[in-house]
């Protein structure tokens, strides 16, 4: 659990940087995905900054996965838009409202809730069958960024968000089928493919459509599924007659993270005003 809520806080304080570097970038022109977009943010440090933080979370996600339940993981990594809040509102100075509050501290008692159910990992590693699944699966997210670059501005936020979230699940179910650097097991492809559209679509969503919505898509999109998949295909489980507080957990944190979901993109300061002196 340690892994998942230090992965959550990497993730969580990558958003605000990442967010001063992409609002920093040349904005592109046309309504779709930007695939370009990656290329000019990564020429601001801050955006830098925000991917080594991301590298880190990366890392302490795949050892979280390896010894925790995917639901549970799922829940602590959309607790990240808390911890995102949380750094906005210091080193931006960003106003959080009671509701915001009290939805960082609904995130915190569902995890807590989670932290006490959650069974052991499932000993499943997935059938053949689920390795192409999720293969199929990423190739159908870099469908999504297609169909959605067509759409008008609302529809094409939620749909890139939905998107982005189906990706980052495909990377948390890719994650328990690899068994071994066995490079014949389409799991490997899936999660390259779908880590790859999961961050593309989602910073040409936050760049251009409403971020609520977009981050919002894409929270409904890594949690929902993939806990599905844990629980149905790989033997997840939860302790001895603790299912419905796990569910309650999980409910409660997805419900609080939807709450704070502006904060999929902190909100960047307009610089201030220069001061003018009477009677100039």
């Amino acid at each position: 659990m340690i892994c998942a809520l230090g992965s959550s806080i990497c993730f969580g304080t990558a958003s605000v940087l990442q967010a001063l570097g992409v609002r920093a970038a040349k904005p592109g022109t046309g309504g779709g995905v930007d695939v370009a977009l990656f290329w000019r943010a990564v020429r601001q440090w801050r955006y830098l900054a925000g991917l080594s933080l991301d590298g880190i979370g990366f890392g302490l996600q795949i050892v979280a996965l390896l010894t925790l339940p995917i639901y549970t993981v799922g829940a602590a990594l959309a607790a990240s838009l808390a911890v995102t809040a949380v750094v906005a509102s210091r080193m931006l100075k960003v106003q959080l409202s009671r509701t915001e509050w009290a939805a960082v501290a609904v995130v915190c008692g569902g995890l807590a809730m989670l932290a006490f159910a959650s069974g052991t990992e499932g000993e499943g590693t997935g059938s053949p069958e689920l390795q192409w699944a999720m293969l199929a699966t990423a190739f159908g997210v870099l469908g999504i960024g297609v169909v959605a670059g067509r759409l008008p501005d609302r529809p094409r936020a939620l749909a890139l968000g939905l998107g982005a979230g189906f990706g980052f699940g495909v990377v948390e179910v890719a994650v328990r089928l690899i068994d071994g650097p066995d490079l014949t097991n389409p799991a490997w492809y899936a999660l390259l493919v779908g880590g790859g559209a999961a961050f593309l679509l989602l910073a040409s969503a936050l760049q251009r459509g409403s971020v609520t919505t977009a981050t919002a898509g894409a929270v409904l999109g890594e949690t929902i599924g993939p806990a599905l998949v844990g629980v149905v295909w790989l033997g997840d489980t939860t302790r001895e007659g603790l299912a419905w507080l796990a569910i309650l957990g999980f409910t409660i944190a997805v419900a609080g993270a939807l709450v704070l979901a502006r904060f999929g993109e902190a909100p960047v300061r307009e610089p201030e005003a220069p001061k003018t002196t009477a009677g100039r």
